[in-house]
Protein backbone atom coordinates (compact mmCIF):
# COMPACT_ATOMS: atom_id res chain seq x y z
CA UNK A 1 0.00 0.00 0.00
CA UNK A 2 1.39 3.42 -0.95
CA UNK A 3 0.93 6.65 0.97
CA UNK A 4 -1.34 7.94 -1.81
CA UNK A 5 -3.93 5.39 -0.73
CA UNK A 6 -3.95 6.32 2.96
CA UNK A 7 -6.73 8.48 4.53
CA UNK A 8 -4.64 11.66 4.91
CA UNK A 9 -2.74 11.41 1.62
CA UNK A 10 -4.32 14.57 0.16
CA UNK A 11 -3.02 16.81 2.96
CA UNK A 12 0.31 18.63 3.20
CA UNK A 13 1.65 19.40 6.67
CA UNK A 14 4.41 21.84 7.57
CA UNK A 15 6.05 20.59 10.74
CA UNK A 16 7.81 23.25 12.84
CA UNK A 17 7.74 21.15 16.00
CA UNK A 18 10.50 20.50 18.50
CA UNK A 19 10.96 18.16 21.47
CA UNK A 20 8.21 15.52 21.87
CA UNK A 21 4.69 16.90 22.23
CA UNK A 22 4.45 18.54 18.81
CA UNK A 23 6.19 15.69 16.94
CA UNK A 24 3.77 13.24 18.59
CA UNK A 25 0.87 15.12 16.99
CA UNK A 26 2.52 15.28 13.58
CA UNK A 27 3.44 11.58 13.77
CA UNK A 28 -0.28 10.73 13.77
CA UNK A 29 -0.70 12.64 10.51
CA UNK A 30 2.45 11.25 8.91
CA UNK A 31 1.63 7.65 9.78
CA UNK A 32 -1.72 7.93 8.01
CA UNK A 33 -0.36 9.29 4.77
CA UNK A 34 -0.08 13.07 5.07
CA UNK A 35 2.82 14.64 3.17
CA UNK A 36 4.82 15.95 6.12
CA UNK A 37 7.65 18.43 5.63
CA UNK A 38 9.80 18.80 8.71
CA UNK A 39 11.22 22.33 8.79
CA UNK A 40 14.37 23.01 10.82
CA UNK A 41 16.93 25.82 10.94
CA UNK A 42 19.99 25.40 8.70
CA UNK A 43 22.95 23.88 10.59
CA UNK A 44 25.25 26.15 12.52
CA UNK A 45 28.95 25.94 11.80
CA UNK A 46 30.29 22.84 13.54
CA UNK A 47 26.82 21.53 14.38
CA UNK A 48 26.12 17.80 14.09
CA UNK A 49 22.51 18.47 13.16
CA UNK A 50 21.14 16.90 16.34
CA UNK A 51 17.92 18.12 17.93
CA UNK A 52 16.41 18.51 21.37
CA UNK A 53 15.25 14.88 21.55
CA UNK A 54 18.84 13.71 21.31
CA UNK A 55 20.89 12.19 18.55
CA UNK A 56 19.21 12.36 15.15
CA UNK A 57 19.96 8.69 14.55
CA UNK A 58 18.85 7.64 18.04
CA UNK A 59 15.62 5.75 18.83
CA UNK A 60 13.79 8.78 20.25
CA UNK A 61 14.28 11.06 17.25
CA UNK A 62 13.71 8.31 14.69
CA UNK A 63 10.54 7.09 16.40
CA UNK A 64 9.13 10.63 16.43
CA UNK A 65 10.09 11.73 12.92
CA UNK A 66 9.63 8.71 10.69
CA UNK A 67 7.58 9.17 7.51
CA UNK A 68 8.68 12.81 7.12
CA UNK A 69 10.92 14.67 4.69
CA UNK A 70 13.40 17.25 5.92
CA UNK A 71 13.73 20.89 4.82
CA UNK A 72 15.87 23.68 6.29
CA UNK A 73 14.65 27.28 6.37
CA UNK A 74 16.10 30.21 8.29
CA UNK A 75 12.92 31.74 9.66
CA UNK A 76 14.91 34.59 11.20
CA UNK A 77 15.72 35.96 7.74
CA UNK A 78 13.20 37.78 5.58
CA UNK A 79 14.10 35.59 2.61
CA UNK A 80 13.60 32.47 4.69
CA UNK A 81 10.26 33.67 6.03
CA UNK A 82 9.16 34.40 2.46
CA UNK A 83 9.97 30.80 1.51
CA UNK A 84 7.97 29.54 4.48
CA UNK A 85 4.97 31.69 3.53
CA UNK A 86 5.15 30.40 -0.04
CA UNK A 87 4.87 26.87 1.34
CA UNK A 88 2.19 27.87 3.86
CA UNK A 89 0.06 29.32 1.04
CA UNK A 90 -0.28 25.81 -0.44
CA UNK A 91 -0.24 23.75 2.75
CA UNK A 92 -3.22 22.33 4.63
CA UNK A 93 -1.81 22.14 8.16
CA UNK A 94 0.96 23.81 10.13
CA UNK A 95 2.01 22.45 13.53
CA UNK A 96 4.29 24.21 16.01
CA UNK A 97 5.18 24.02 19.68
CA UNK A 98 7.39 27.05 20.11
CA UNK A 99 7.28 28.98 23.34
CA UNK A 100 4.24 31.22 23.06
CA UNK A 101 6.01 34.43 22.04
CA UNK A 102 8.47 32.85 19.57
CA UNK A 103 6.03 32.35 16.70
CA UNK A 104 4.98 36.00 16.95
CA UNK A 105 8.58 37.18 16.99
CA UNK A 106 9.29 35.09 13.87
CA UNK A 107 6.08 36.25 12.20
CA UNK A 108 4.79 32.73 11.55
CA UNK A 109 1.84 32.82 13.97
CA UNK A 110 -1.71 31.89 12.95
CA UNK A 111 -2.89 35.41 12.10
CA UNK A 112 0.17 36.00 9.90
CA UNK A 113 -0.25 32.72 8.06
CA UNK A 114 -4.01 33.21 7.73
CA UNK A 115 -3.37 36.30 5.61
CA UNK A 116 -1.81 34.16 2.87
CA UNK A 117 -3.96 31.05 3.44
CA UNK A 118 -7.35 31.59 5.14
CA UNK A 119 -8.07 27.83 4.97
CA UNK A 120 -4.99 26.82 6.94
CA UNK A 121 -5.36 24.56 9.97
CA UNK A 122 -2.78 25.86 12.44
CA UNK A 123 -1.97 23.56 15.35
CA UNK A 124 -0.12 24.68 18.48
CA UNK A 125 1.05 23.04 21.69
CA UNK A 126 2.43 25.01 24.62
CA UNK A 127 3.34 24.15 28.16
CA UNK A 128 0.56 26.01 29.97
CA UNK A 129 -1.72 27.56 27.34
CA UNK A 130 -1.59 30.36 24.77
CA UNK A 131 -2.60 32.98 27.34
CA UNK A 132 -2.91 33.36 31.09
CA UNK A 133 -0.42 33.97 33.91
CA UNK A 134 1.85 31.03 33.00
CA UNK A 135 1.67 31.33 29.21
CA UNK A 136 5.23 32.62 28.87
CA UNK A 137 6.76 29.87 30.97
CA UNK A 138 8.70 27.09 29.26
CA UNK A 139 6.90 23.78 29.73
CA UNK A 140 8.36 20.29 29.85
CA UNK A 141 6.80 16.99 30.84
CA UNK A 142 8.17 16.66 34.37
CA UNK A 143 7.14 20.19 35.33
CA UNK A 144 3.62 19.53 34.05
CA UNK A 145 3.40 16.20 35.85
CA UNK A 146 3.95 18.15 39.07
CA UNK A 147 1.76 21.16 38.27
CA UNK A 148 -1.19 19.01 37.18
CA UNK A 149 -1.25 17.03 40.44
CA UNK A 150 -0.28 13.77 38.74
CA UNK A 151 2.86 13.27 40.82
CA UNK A 152 0.87 13.67 44.02
CA UNK A 153 -1.15 10.53 43.23
CA UNK A 154 1.73 8.49 41.75
CA UNK A 155 3.95 6.32 43.94
CA UNK A 156 3.66 4.74 47.35
CA UNK A 157 2.11 6.50 50.36
CA UNK A 158 4.61 8.34 52.51
CA UNK A 159 7.46 8.24 50.02
CA UNK A 160 6.91 11.60 48.35
CA UNK A 161 5.78 12.53 44.83
CA UNK A 162 6.77 10.30 41.93
CA UNK A 163 6.88 10.94 38.19
CA UNK A 164 5.31 8.56 35.70
CA UNK A 165 7.95 6.59 33.78
CA UNK A 166 7.11 8.06 30.36
CA UNK A 167 6.64 11.61 29.05
CA UNK A 168 2.90 11.28 29.53
CA UNK A 169 1.95 14.97 29.28
CA UNK A 170 3.96 15.39 26.06
CA UNK A 171 2.46 12.37 24.36
CA UNK A 172 -1.04 13.14 25.66
CA UNK A 173 -0.92 16.72 24.39
CA UNK A 174 0.33 15.43 21.04
CA UNK A 175 -2.49 12.92 20.84
CA UNK A 176 -5.12 15.56 21.64
CA UNK A 177 -3.69 18.07 19.18
CA UNK A 178 -3.70 15.41 16.47
CA UNK A 179 -7.37 14.75 17.20
CA UNK A 180 -8.10 18.47 17.15
CA UNK A 181 -6.44 18.87 13.76
CA UNK A 182 -8.55 16.04 12.35
CA UNK A 183 -11.70 17.71 13.76
CA UNK A 184 -10.69 20.99 12.13
CA UNK A 185 -10.06 19.25 8.80
CA UNK A 186 -13.55 17.71 8.98
CA UNK A 187 -15.02 21.15 9.69
CA UNK A 188 -13.12 22.60 6.73
CA UNK A 189 -14.49 19.89 4.45
CA UNK A 190 -17.98 21.34 5.05
CA UNK A 191 -17.24 25.05 5.36
CA UNK A 192 -13.91 25.77 3.69
CA UNK A 193 -12.85 27.55 6.90
CA UNK A 194 -9.48 27.15 8.53
CA UNK A 195 -8.85 27.70 12.22
CA UNK A 196 -6.34 27.70 15.05
CA UNK A 197 -6.28 24.46 17.03
CA UNK A 198 -4.30 24.49 20.25
CA UNK A 199 -3.80 22.64 23.50
CA UNK A 200 -1.15 22.50 26.18
CA UNK A 201 0.68 19.99 28.30
CA UNK A 202 -1.24 21.24 31.34
CA UNK A 203 -4.68 20.95 29.70
CA UNK A 204 -3.86 17.48 28.42
CA UNK A 205 -2.65 16.28 31.79
CA UNK A 206 -5.61 17.70 33.70
CA UNK A 207 -7.90 15.88 31.28
CA UNK A 208 -5.90 12.67 31.73
CA UNK A 209 -6.52 12.80 35.49
CA UNK A 210 -10.00 11.62 34.52
CA UNK A 211 -11.91 10.15 37.49
CA UNK A 212 -9.15 11.16 39.91
CA UNK A 213 -9.66 14.78 38.92
CA UNK A 214 -13.45 14.43 38.97
CA UNK A 215 -13.26 13.16 42.55
CA UNK A 216 -12.06 16.65 43.45
CA UNK A 217 -14.15 18.74 41.04
CA UNK A 218 -17.40 17.00 42.00
CA UNK A 219 -17.00 16.37 45.72
CA UNK A 220 -13.85 18.14 46.93
CA UNK A 221 -12.14 14.82 47.63
CA UNK A 222 -8.34 15.02 47.31
CA UNK A 223 -6.91 11.72 46.00
CA UNK A 224 -3.68 10.49 47.55
CA UNK A 225 -0.94 8.05 46.62
CA UNK A 226 -2.05 4.44 46.62
CA UNK A 227 1.06 2.74 45.29
CA UNK A 228 0.10 -0.30 43.24
CA UNK A 229 -3.45 -0.41 44.59
CA UNK A 230 -6.33 0.96 42.56
CA UNK A 231 -7.49 4.16 44.28
CA UNK A 232 -11.19 3.24 44.42
CA UNK A 233 -11.54 -0.50 43.62
CA UNK A 234 -10.37 -3.52 45.61
CA UNK A 235 -8.98 -6.12 45.30
CA UNK A 236 -7.15 -4.60 42.34
CA UNK A 237 -3.41 -4.27 42.37
CA UNK A 238 -0.12 -6.14 42.67
CA UNK A 239 0.07 -9.48 44.45
CA UNK A 240 2.83 -12.00 45.16
CA UNK A 241 3.48 -15.04 42.99
CA UNK A 242 5.94 -17.85 43.62
CA UNK A 243 8.29 -16.39 41.01
CA UNK A 244 7.64 -12.65 41.27
CA UNK A 245 4.64 -10.33 41.14
CA UNK A 246 1.34 -10.27 39.25
CA UNK A 247 -1.46 -7.81 38.60
CA UNK A 248 -4.98 -8.96 39.28
CA UNK A 249 -8.43 -7.41 39.52
CA UNK A 250 -11.15 -9.09 41.60
CA UNK A 251 -13.11 -6.06 42.72
CA UNK A 252 -16.66 -7.14 41.89
CA UNK A 253 -18.55 -9.82 43.84
CA UNK A 254 -18.46 -12.10 40.81
CA UNK A 255 -14.73 -11.67 40.24
CA UNK A 256 -13.90 -12.11 43.93
CA UNK A 257 -15.86 -15.37 44.03
CA UNK A 258 -14.10 -16.40 40.83
CA UNK A 259 -10.73 -15.77 42.46
CA UNK A 260 -11.67 -17.87 45.50
CA UNK A 261 -13.02 -20.73 43.40
CA UNK A 262 -10.10 -20.79 40.94
CA UNK A 263 -7.50 -20.92 43.71
CA UNK A 264 -9.44 -23.30 46.00
CA UNK A 265 -10.03 -20.92 48.90
CA UNK A 266 -13.84 -20.98 49.34
CA UNK A 267 -13.40 -19.86 52.95
CA UNK A 268 -12.43 -16.38 51.73
CA UNK A 269 -15.62 -16.05 49.72
CA UNK A 270 -17.68 -17.28 52.69
CA UNK A 271 -16.02 -15.02 55.27
CA UNK A 272 -18.60 -12.38 56.34
CA UNK A 273 -15.76 -9.82 56.65
CA UNK A 274 -15.48 -9.85 52.84
CA UNK A 275 -19.13 -10.33 51.96
CA UNK A 276 -19.40 -7.29 49.70
CA UNK A 277 -17.43 -4.51 48.08
CA UNK A 278 -17.70 -2.12 51.05
CA UNK A 279 -16.53 -4.78 53.50
CA UNK A 280 -13.59 -5.73 51.31
CA UNK A 281 -12.48 -2.11 51.13
CA UNK A 282 -12.87 -1.76 54.89
CA UNK A 283 -10.64 -4.78 55.55
CA UNK A 284 -8.25 -4.18 52.66
CA UNK A 285 -4.96 -4.74 54.49
CA UNK A 286 -6.08 -7.99 56.09
CA UNK A 287 -7.59 -9.32 52.86
CA UNK A 288 -4.46 -8.40 50.89
CA UNK A 289 -2.34 -10.44 53.29
CA UNK A 290 -4.67 -13.45 53.05
CA UNK A 291 -4.78 -13.29 49.26
CA UNK A 292 -0.99 -13.05 49.09
CA UNK A 293 -0.74 -16.20 51.21
CA UNK A 294 -2.69 -17.94 48.45
CA UNK A 295 -1.11 -16.43 45.33
CA UNK A 296 2.50 -16.77 46.52
CA UNK A 297 2.16 -20.54 46.41
CA UNK A 298 1.68 -20.58 42.62
CA UNK A 299 3.85 -19.40 39.71
CA UNK A 300 2.84 -16.51 37.50
CA UNK A 301 1.94 -18.67 34.50
CA UNK A 302 -0.49 -20.77 36.53
CA UNK A 303 -2.10 -17.74 38.19
CA UNK A 304 -2.57 -15.94 34.86
CA UNK A 305 -4.11 -19.00 33.25
CA UNK A 306 -6.43 -20.05 36.08
CA UNK A 307 -7.67 -16.60 37.03
CA UNK A 308 -8.38 -15.46 33.48
CA UNK A 309 -10.28 -18.66 32.84
CA UNK A 310 -12.38 -17.82 35.90
CA UNK A 311 -13.13 -14.34 34.55
CA UNK A 312 -10.66 -12.61 36.87
CA UNK A 313 -8.32 -10.25 34.97
CA UNK A 314 -4.74 -11.21 35.77
CA UNK A 315 -1.44 -10.56 34.06
CA UNK A 316 2.31 -10.64 34.48
CA UNK A 317 4.47 -7.61 35.26
CA UNK A 318 7.02 -7.52 32.49
CA UNK A 319 10.34 -5.86 31.91
CA UNK A 320 10.56 -4.03 28.58
CA UNK A 321 12.17 -6.95 26.76
CA UNK A 322 9.59 -9.39 28.11
CA UNK A 323 6.77 -7.09 27.00
CA UNK A 324 7.95 -6.94 23.40
CA UNK A 325 8.63 -10.68 23.27
CA UNK A 326 5.16 -11.58 24.56
CA UNK A 327 3.21 -13.68 22.02
CA UNK A 328 0.21 -11.31 21.98
CA UNK A 329 2.45 -8.30 21.37
CA UNK A 330 4.18 -10.16 18.55
CA UNK A 331 0.80 -11.12 17.11
CA UNK A 332 -0.24 -7.45 17.09
CA UNK A 333 2.92 -6.56 15.13
CA UNK A 334 3.40 -3.29 16.99
CA UNK A 335 7.00 -3.12 15.78
CA UNK A 336 7.88 -2.58 12.13
CA UNK A 337 11.00 -1.37 10.32
CA UNK A 338 11.87 1.95 8.73
CA UNK A 339 14.75 1.77 6.28
CA UNK A 340 17.54 4.27 6.88
CA UNK A 341 20.16 4.83 4.20
CA UNK A 342 23.01 4.81 6.73
CA UNK A 343 21.68 2.64 9.54
CA UNK A 344 19.73 -0.02 7.69
CA UNK A 345 16.35 -1.13 9.05
CA UNK A 346 15.30 0.53 12.31
CA UNK A 347 12.58 -1.20 14.33
CA UNK A 348 10.08 1.43 15.48
CA UNK A 349 6.62 1.43 17.08
CA UNK A 350 3.64 1.66 14.75
CA UNK A 351 0.43 3.62 15.23
CA UNK A 352 -1.95 1.82 17.61
CA UNK A 353 -4.93 2.75 15.42
CA UNK A 354 -6.30 -0.06 13.28
CA UNK A 355 -8.54 0.68 10.28
CA UNK A 356 -10.09 -2.28 8.48
CA UNK A 357 -9.94 -0.47 5.14
CA UNK A 358 -6.26 0.40 5.58
CA UNK A 359 -4.26 -2.54 6.98
CA UNK A 360 -0.84 -1.62 8.32
CA UNK A 361 2.00 -1.89 5.85
CA UNK A 362 5.00 -4.11 6.55
CA UNK A 363 7.31 -1.13 7.00
CA UNK A 364 7.29 2.64 7.40
CA UNK A 365 7.50 4.80 4.31
CA UNK A 366 10.81 6.34 5.42
CA UNK A 367 13.05 6.82 8.44
CA UNK A 368 13.49 10.21 10.11
CA UNK A 369 15.21 12.65 7.72
CA UNK A 370 18.69 14.06 7.99
CA UNK A 371 18.89 17.81 8.50
CA UNK A 372 17.66 19.41 5.26
CA UNK A 373 17.87 16.09 3.43
CA UNK A 374 15.04 16.95 1.02
CA UNK A 375 15.35 20.74 0.82
CA UNK A 376 15.93 20.98 -2.92
CA UNK A 377 13.45 18.20 -3.72
CA UNK A 378 10.65 19.83 -1.73
CA UNK A 379 11.22 23.40 -2.95
CA UNK A 380 11.32 22.23 -6.56
CA UNK A 381 7.88 20.68 -5.96
CA UNK A 382 6.70 24.12 -4.81
CA UNK A 383 7.95 25.73 -8.01
CA UNK A 384 11.46 26.94 -7.14
CA UNK A 385 14.05 26.76 -9.94
CA UNK A 386 17.62 25.59 -9.37
CA UNK A 387 19.06 29.09 -9.74
CA UNK A 388 16.60 30.35 -7.12
CA UNK A 389 17.68 27.58 -4.74
CA UNK A 390 21.33 28.51 -5.20
CA UNK A 391 20.53 32.14 -4.54
CA UNK A 392 18.50 31.34 -1.41
CA UNK A 393 21.30 29.13 -0.11
CA UNK A 394 23.92 31.80 -0.73
CA UNK A 395 21.79 34.32 1.19
CA UNK A 396 21.42 31.91 4.12
CA UNK A 397 17.66 31.55 3.70
CA UNK A 398 17.78 27.74 3.35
Amino acid sequence: MTNRELPLARYTVLDLTLARAGPSAVRLLADWGATVIRIEPPPRLGSKGDNVTGRRYGPDSQNLHRNKRGLTINLKSEDGKAVFMALAKKADVIVENFRMEVKYRLGVDYESVKKVNPAIIYGSISGFGQDGPYSKRPGVDQITQGTSGLMSITGEPGRGPMRVGIAISDTSAGMFLGQGILLALLHREHTGEGQWVHTSLLEAMLNKLDFQGARYTMSGEIPEQEGNNHPTNFPMGVFDAADGKINLAASTDKMFKGFCQALDVPELAEDPLYANYVDRIKHREELTARMNEVTVQRPTVELVEKLNEAGVPCGPIYSMNQAFEDPQVKHLKMVKPAHHAKLGNLNLLRSPINLSAFPHSDQFDRAGPDLGEHTDEILREFGYADDELRDLRERGAI
